[in-house]
């Protein structure tokens, strides 16, 4: 893609999917407000009521729901370090929402990780060809995403991807100690 040509945004990277969209998240660690939001609510003990579904359900939700009704199917692998970081707590704690909306959502001890050609970067993969790289910096603030349709890169994703899947554990049997 020339360079002075965007990238496709997201949702429209998801909107194209016919078949599947897999994400693969390998940061102990993601920038968040500390002072105020989500993350500062749930570190003063705020916790999501899954009976009360008005209450978190969100944009990102629709487009999960909408997504996975067309027939795509939406999977996240999240490779964390044991113990796990306070962040990762907060992420499991509301990764219910995820599932509830259609996404399928497993963990993986980084531990279990260790002899896996894992690629240097977070990453969406879409129908197996495009992948959607998401760059961070040291703190884990978002530098952007790039879009790659590279058939090397996306069979390195795929592999990746599908050996951590199988290794992973669903979000439901997944116990933060």
């Amino acid at each position: 893609m020339p360079s002075n040509v965007p990238p496709p945004a997201f949702t429209e990277l998801l909107a194209g999917a016919t078949r599947s969209a897999v994400h693969l998240e390998m940061r102990d660690t993601y920038a968040v407000d500390y002072e105020s939001g989500p993350f500062a609510a749930w570190r003063r003990g705020h916790r999501l009521d899954p009976a009360d579904r008005a209450s978190w359900w969100r944009p990102w939700l629709d487009l999960v729901e909408e997504t996975v009704t067309r027939g795509v199917v939406i999977r996240r692998a999240r490779i964390v370090s044991e113990p796990v970081s306070e962040y990762t707590r907060f992420l499991h704690s509301f990764t219910f929402t995820n599932v509830v909306a259609g996404e399928e959502v497993r963990w993986l001890p980084r531990r279990r990780a260790s002899d896996i050609a894992l690629p240097g970067n977070d990453f969406w993969l879409f129908d197996d060809h495009t992948v959607l790289w998401n760059h961070f910096t040291g703190d884990g603030t978002s530098a952007g995403g790039e879009v790659a349709v590279d058939p090397a890169a996306a069979k390195l994703c795929a592999e990746a991807f599908e050996t951590v899947w199988a290794r992973g554990i669903p979000h439901d049997r997944y116990e933060i100690h």
